[in-house]
């Protein structure tokens, strides 16, 4: 079957119509001088302070003064600093507005995502009049004086990481076209030279913390023609295997079932295409922190609701019910990329929820891989079930300190916390607390939930040790659930699906597929291992 970059990206049909993964994306560079010949911007905050690669308004050489836009001109532009605000200037510089650089970190995002966008439009273009893909054109120099100096006004947020976060997600696209995906090219991030290797490892960390969430986005988007579980969990592995370190195991079907796999095996019993299970190990050598953080993501290909079938209105969007499971991957890539000295493991628990004669049921009694039965009550609750199996693995084979699971998986998160805000539950305050502020610090919004005792009463099942879906709120029972699994370890759960998807797109967030929770995931590794960071 043909295939077109990593992870064999044909279609059903057996025709590339895909791009590779991952997605091309913006470079970003910190000097201390721009390049010869590269193109200038010029920024202007909500203050009316302008800044430009070659010095600003407090450059103590005359001559940088002159890059500056005269006043008169920016008011018939009608520029005011909005962030993501962008002019062209007479002589063919761009004025970008940046916001609040000490209190908007959003709008420093925004402001980087327009501008990356204009450039991967650019990029096409040059890329469509000359057919070459990586026609990108000259660097481009943006000025970032003072821009790694600490916020103190937003929560352990720093802005030139918001900028670096925005141009690299704003230059993110997937698009199944005939079109082969242009290099977006490359920005340089003007820095005096005090400000220089502060500057450099800030933006390392953001741009490796933004490409996860790009790849997760590129597997979350990838239609599910083409994304089986089989090739989800080996995709994953092909991308981990590019990394130094990051080290992959695979489970066929037939492992699943010698091993007792049940919440897998029923789960993805309904379709072609068996089920599979993906680990990602990385264990360095020299730690900062002892403890072993397990990261689990739910992995659905496609979930139709199998016999409890799903309304036909929004079904073609469960391509992305595998958010939670591509959000851990990513953030084991970027962990391991950034060689944080902690060890993680991720686990992703992939099948596909179908309808047929071989399909799990109602009333069924499931075995999972820890010994636990559960009374299935509905087959669009599958996710749990599947998570279930990861969650018994990682506590029986993998004695982990802390873990964490992320899935798409109840509607009651949408209509409670809306579509930007993941909801948060947490057996530990710590561990708790650790993700709300990876999350502040990822620019991604988690909110905590309670684990109710009263809900809790209705985990147990007549039937069998638990019931698939308790009585009561549907998102906490969902939780309590899963809290059954870990073994009265350390845990939090996130229920993602609000954010996983997106209509509209804002700030440095596309519409489709967001990578919600990537960066989060791998904040809180570098929190654990390096406080601070």
């Amino acid at each position: 079957m043909p295939a077109t970059g990593v992870g064999g990206r044909a279609s059903a049909t057996g025709v590339d119509t895909l791009p590779p993964v991952p997605s091309p994306l913006l470079t970003v560079d910190v000097v201390g001088r721009p390049s010869e010949g590269a193109e200038r911007v010029v920024t202007l905050d909500a203050e009316g302070r302008q800044d430009a690669a070659g010095g600003g308004v407090d450059s103590a050489d005359p001559a940088d003064l002159v890059d500056l836009v005269d006043p008169e001109l920016i008011e018939t532009l009608g520029a005011d600093g909005t962030a993501g605000q962008l002019h062209v200037l007479p002589d063919g510089r761009l004025l970008l507005g940046i916001g609040d650089r000490a209190t908007d970190p959003a709008g420093l995002r925004r402001a980087g995502a327009a501008l990356a966008g204009r450039l991967r439009a650019r990029a096409d273009e040059a890329a469509d009049a000359t057919s070459d893909p990586n026609g990108a054109g000259r660097p481009v120099a943006v000025p970032a004086a003072g821009l790694s100096e600490s916020s103190r006004a937003v929560l352990s947020t720093e802005p030139i990481t918001e900028l670096v976060t925005g141009l690299v997600l704003g230059s993110h696209r997937f698009r199944v076209s005939t079109r082969r995906p242009s290099a977006p090219g490359r920005v340089e991030l003007v820095v005096p030279g005090a400000e220089l290797a502060v500057a450099r490892e800030r933006a390392e960390v953001a741009g490796a913390l933004a490409a996860a969430t790009a790849l997760a986005r590129d597997l979350a988007s990838t239609p599910s023609d083409v994304k089986t579980p089989t090739w989800l969990v080996e995709t994953a592995a092909e991308v981990a295997a590019t990394v130094p370190g990051l080290t992959s195991r695979t489970w066929p079907s037939e492992r699943l079932a010698a091993e007792g796999f049940g919440g897998l095996l029923a789960v993805g019993g309904g379709s072609s295409r068996p089920p599979a299970l993906l680990r990602l190990d990385w264990n360095p050598s020299e730690r900062a922190d002892e403890r072993h953080l397990v990261l689990v993501g739910k992995g659905i290909t496609f979930d139709t609701g199998g016999i409890s079938i799903k309304p036909a209105d929004g079904m073609h969007l469960m391509r992305t019910d595998m958010a939670g499971g591509a959000a851990v991957v990513g953030a084991l890539v970027a962990i391991a990329r950034l060689r944080v000295p902690l060890r993680v493991t991720g686990l992703v628990p992939a099948a596909e929820n179908h309808v047929s004669g071989s399909a799990y049921r109602p009333g069924d009694v499931v075995r999972h891989y820890d010994g636990t039965t559960t009374e299935v009550t509905n087959t669009d609750a599958e996710g749990r079930l599947v998570l279930a199996d990861a969650l018994g693995y990682a506590v029986r084979e993998l004695a982990p300190d802390l873990i964490v699971d992320v899935a798409t998986l109840t509607g009651a998160m949408k209509v409670t916390l809306g579509l930007r805000t993941g909801g948060l539950f947490a057996t530990d305050d710590e561990l708790a607390d650790a993700l709300v502020k990876a999350g502040e610090r990822a620019g991604e919004r988690l909110w905590r939930m309670p684990l109710l005792d009263h809900v809790a009463e209705e985990v147990a099942s007549d039937i069998a040790d638990v019931r698939q879906i308790p009585k009561g709120p549907s998102g906490i029972g969902a939780a309590l659930f899963l809290r059954e699994f870990t073994g009265g370890l350390p845990w939090a759960h996130l229920d993602i699906a609000g954010p996983a998807r997106c209509e509209k797109p804002y700030d440095e967030v596309a519409a489709g597929a967001t990578g919600f929770a990537a960066r989060t995931l791998a904040a809180l590794a570098l929190g654990l291992a390096l406080p601070g960071r």
